[in-house]
């Protein structure tokens, strides 16, 4: 026989036999069976083709369920016009009729060798089935061959009984028509397109899921876009449409039970399929940047080994060892799923494996993964469906090639393509049902409320109490997991819900607030102008102002800004002192943005706060001790007296945020380093992750000055990453940010000056906002510019870091010590008098804040400019005042400096002694600049430092034993802080150090490694 589709051989044998078991005069029915679009009827009909050829007679039916209606429709249209039979009426007696159809059977029989071809056996009307069984008894002694297809396919609707049922085995030949293996479709595919690539072949494959029927229907669309076009993933690109009219078909057969799970199903699929793109854009981007900070640990590494060439094997080859770069935290709510591989927690169960997954071993009728029963649960009760039949489905589908297990065995479409045209007809208005059903059923089985949320993504609103809940419950915990993107969505489905005024001031205000802090900035404020305009508690108000004007301040409208808050602070009602003293608070900080406006605001502060001091509030006095700070007019000890007395007065909890912000940032210029940490903690664990708020980035931008007054230059460059794109705070008016400066100092510290100009060069300065955070940025380009030898380019920006400094009222060198900066230049240029004049008045300003950073770096300086005895005095003096303090980079600048004045006066011993500590200072600060001076100055003086003990133990500090031994006791960090009175990052950052010196890595090493 000629087979007209491929893997039909045995189908065709076994037909073969039988026509030649006919025409022997042994008759017998053979019933093919098998799923839609298997091609039962292509197989019927080339049974009936060689049977013409072997003289058979042959007789046809297809039946039709519209042809139910009349008794023994199905067996007239096989046997021909009967008359008699024009009078039969539906359930009327028929053992009369069907002796009569049997005798005509007969009489066919007469004339030769017959074979009947009925088609889809399974829709033919009652009596005509009964006859079929009854004919099957007794061909056996006649020349009649019965072929007959009929459908076998697994549906959730359960189907009557088959037509061998109630027949004897040995009455009947049953062959199941299998789906098409991988290998028989590709052949198609080849067949059809003989230059198609592999991939291709591959997509038409997945998406004809083992169905000839499916198959054929593609390739005919396809025919008009033929390879090298890829192969659509929408429905949408395929013309005239064949195929997914044949999915429309195959699904219609299945019964309206069935594609409501197959579509539910698909929904379901689809769903996680934007979920896993918009993982894998995060993914990329996180990738992006550990290349790039593999690329800047590769430089550094490179700069080492040429260093080593150069004949620098010595301290500054151990001081550069590559910084260890920061691992972004994933999220945790990724790794949460439940059992039966129903990973819900992404958008959709069990949903997981790429798009081109295939079977293990290449064949759709491969044997399946074993489906997960929550699946099946979750769709059985999204669908009113029988849990059971659910699961047997998707066995079903997935030995038949429409269901393909993912990697974690769980079902889905074996094409994208399939999945769009089996969800094609639905509605929107469907689709959006059955993602709330989903959503409700997840709901009541205690699935994590990130998987609820977005499966009512895609529903409409229904203003149903518990998916406004779910929704802002899990945009605060997508804010909470730094995931704003999700928080984003949740909020703005919330948003589509029917809502009160108040509550949707409240969501306007979370939403604005995290769209200007993502990536859609400029949606961000209208939002909140929105929330700002809607009736709401007084409290909700504020926190809707001020989450505005850190909005508006940002974009550097800092008078607009101020405006807004001032004009809610005018329509406050009677009674609410301590929110209008937030408001003012939050105006004098947001002013600090424009040097004008900051003045204006402080002024009217501290004229408000001279009358009556009650009207400040403790936030707003404490904004008033740190401006005192700034100008030069207060000491550091009486600055944190004044901030530890405010700290003890009761705080709203709106005011709290400023007064712990403006407490750390005056601590980190005293050197309370660690109560700086500290409060700096405890105000980031007050912020509401969902709400703008200006002290959220002022603690963090703390926090950033107290790792850099500590010299911890791997966690500043592990944390930015070491370049433009790195994990930090950006200005929305495009000028540089705290971060950006910290970064460039240390990168130019650490020697890694060509990153460094990299980063400089990213801003145009003349197009950046007026800020403090320019200042602080003008400053470290200067210090790259003195590094890289131009001189007058320093000194340019460190005076002009001066004067926008002190046209803002900022005399004192707690913020930018830019006096004794532009000092150094004016000794690198021989203007020695000019010199002189900025160190001493820098001294005088740090004598009136008394802290050792300040202290010793003014003396330090004024020293080299003063010379002779004087100056000798005055460098001692800067290395007496900085032993002991946190500021370590700041001594060994003096130990250095001090180091070459003894020199040059003649004292080379003790001159030698300075540069060798300053020297092993700096190597264990990771200071190059510093060492590299310090290796320059000890040659110059004709000595070679001897090299100390780098690793083991003999290389651990004092704090550092200390530390260790309590960790390799089994005390928590926390604990060792509480013992040592020590904040806990300290320990961790003396812990790090040590395990760096130790060569290990684990906590559980520290007891075996202290003993070497």
């Amino acid at each position: 026989m000629t087979a007209p589709l491929r893997e039909r051989d045995d189908a065709h044998a076994l037909l073969a036999a039988e026509v030649e078991r006919a025409r022997a005069g042994a008759g017998r029915l053979v019933l093919l069976r098998g799923a839609t679009g298997t091609g039962r009827s292509a197989a019927l009909e080339a049974a009936t083709a060689h049977a013409t050829r072997a003289g058979l007679r042959v007789l046809r039916a297809r039946c039709s369920p519209e042809d139910t209606a009349l008794p023994f429709s199905s067996v007239l249209h096989l046997l021909g016009p009967v008359p008699e039979f024009a009078d039969v009426a539906p359930g009327g007696e028929d053992r009369g009729s069907a002796a009569r159809l049997w005798r005509l059977l007969r009489s066919y029989t007469d004339r030769g060798p017959l074979m009947m071809a009925v088609d889809d056996v399974h829709l033919a009307d009652e009596a005509s089935r009964r006859w079929f069984v009854e004919a099957a008894r007794r061909i056996d002694r006649l020349p009649v061959l019965l072929v007959a297809t009929e459908r076998s396919q697994y549906d959730i609707a359960p189907r009557p009984a088959g037509l061998a049922h109630a027949l004897s085995p040995s009455l009947i030949r049953t062959h199941a028509l299998a789906p098409l293996t991988d290998e028989a479709s590709a052949g198609l595919v080849r067949a059809a397109f003989p230059t198609a690539p592999d991939r291709w072949t591959a997509d038409c494959v997945r998406a004809g899921a083992g169905i000839p029927l499916l198959l054929h229907a593609l390739l005919d669309d396809l025919d008009g876009a033929p390879p090298p076009t890829a192969v659509p993933t929408t429905c949408a690109a395929l013309y005239p449409g064949s195929y997914p009219a044949a999915v429309s078909w195959w699904l219609d057969s299945a019964g309206p039970a069935t594609a409501e799970v197959a579509r539910t199903l698909a929904a379901l699929e689809q769903t996680a399929q934007a979920e896993r793109a918009a993982q894998a854009e995060r993914a990329e981007r996180q990738e992006r940047e550990e290349r790039a900070a593999r690329a800047v640990r590769a430089e550094r590494e490179e700069w080492v080994r040429g260093e080593r060439a150069r004949g620098a094997e010595g301290p500054a080859a151990h001081a550069v060892r590559p910084a260890r770069a920061a691992t972004a935290a994933r999220s945790a709510h990724a790794d949460r799923c439940t059992d039966g591989g129903l990973h819900v927690v992404h958008g959709a169960p069990g949903v997981h494996g790429t798009d081109g997954a295939a079977h293990a071993d290449g064949g759709g009728s491969a044997a399946p993964a074993a489906p997960g029963n929550a699946l099946a649960a979750l769709v059985a009760d999204a669908c009113g469906a029988d849990p059971a039949r659910v699961t047997g489905w998707f066995t079903a589908m997935t030995r038949l090639g429409v269901l393909r297990p993912d990697t974690s065995g769980c079902p889905r479409f074996a094409h994208p393509l399939l999945r769009d045209a089996v969800l094609g007809g639905w509605s929107t208005a469907r689709r959006q049902e059955v993602h709330r059903a989903v959503a409700q059923a997840m709901l009541r089985r205690g699935d994590h409320v990130d998987a609820v949320a977005r499966q009512l993504l895609g529903s409409a609103p229904a203003g149903l109490p518990w998916a406004l809940r779910v929704l802002r419950d899990a945009g605060a915990v997508a804010a909470r997991e730094a995931r704003p993107d999700d928080a984003v969505r949740y909020l703005r489905r919330a948003l589509q819900e029917p809502l009160p005024d108040d509550l949707r001031q409240r969501l306007l205000t979370e939403l604005g607030s995290l769209e200007y802090a993502g990536a859609d900035t400029p949606a961000g404020i209208p939002r909140l102008s929105e929330a700002l305009d809607l009736p709401a508690d007084p409290r909700d108000q504020v926190r809707t102002a001020i989450a505005l004007g850190t909005a508006l301040a940002g974009r550097g409208e800092v008078r607009t800004a101020v405006a807004a808050l001032r004009r809610v602070e005018s329509r406050l009602p009677d009674g609410h002192a301590d929110l209008a003293h937030t408001l003012q608070t939050a105006s004098a900080l947001l002013s600090d943005q424009d040097q004008t406006v900051r003045g204006e605001a402080y002024r009217w502060v501290a004229e408000t706060a001279e009358r009556s001091p009650e009207l400040v509030g403790a936030s707003g006095r404490a904004l008033l001790v740190r401006y005192a700070a700034t100008a030069g007019d207060i000491t550091a000890r009486e600055a944190m007296r004044r901030l530890r007395c405010l700290l003890t007065e009761p705080a709203d909890t709106l005011a709290e945020p400023f007064l712990l912000g403006t407490a750390a940032t005056v601590a980190q210029w005293a050197d309370e380093l660690d109560e700086a940490d500290r409060l700096v903690e405890r105000g980031l664990a007050g912020q509401h992750s969902s709400l703008l708020h200006p002290m959220a980035q002022a603690l963090l931008d703390t926090r950033w000055d107290t790792a850099a007054a500590r010299g911890a230059y791997d966690d500043l460059l592990a944390t930015g990453s070491g370049t433009p794109s790195g994990a930090r705070a950006r200005r929305v008016g495009g000028g540089p940010a705290n971060a950006d400066a910290h970064i460039l100092l240390a990168l130019v510290e650490t020697g890694r000056t060509r990153e460094a100009r990299r980063l400089a060069d990213a801003f145009d300065l003349r197009d950046a906002p007026d800020s403090w955070e320019l200042n602080r940025f003008l400053y470290a380009r200067g210090v790259l510019r003195f590094t890289e030898g131009d001189v007058p380019g320093a000194l340019h920006d460190f005076l002009e870091c001066g004067r926008r400094q002190s046209a803002r009222a900022v005399l004192s060198p707690v913020v930018t010590p830019w006096r004794t900066a532009a000092a150094e230049c004016r000794l690198a240029l021989g203007n020695a008098q000019e010199a002189l004049t900025l160190a001493a008045e820098e001294l005088r300003l740090a004598r009136v804040w008394g802290t050792p950073r300040t202290l010793g770096r003014a003396l330090r300086v004024l020293g080299r400019a003063t010379r002779g005895r004087r100056g000798l005095e005055l460098g001692a003096e800067a290395v007496a005042v900085l032993r002991g303090s946190p500021a370590e980079a700041e001594l060994v600048s003096s130990l250095l400096a001090h180091g070459r004045q003894l020199t040059d006066a003649g004292d080379r011993g003790r001159g030698r002694e300075h540069l060798r500590e300053g020297a092993e200072r700096a190597e264990r600060l990771g200071n190059v600049r510093l060492l590299t001076h310090a290796e320059h100055a000890l040659r110059s003086a004709g000595a070679r430092r001897t090299t100390p003990a780098h690793t083991g133990s003999a290389a651990l500090t004092g704090s550092e034993r200390r530390i260790a031994e309590l960790a390799a006791e089994g005390r928590t960090n926390t604990e060792i802080g509480e013992l040592l009175h020590l904040a806990r990052r300290t320990v961790e950052t003396h812990l790090t150090s040590t395990y760096k010196k130790l060569g290990i890595r684990r906590r559980g090493e520290l007891r075996e490694a202290l003993k070497r």
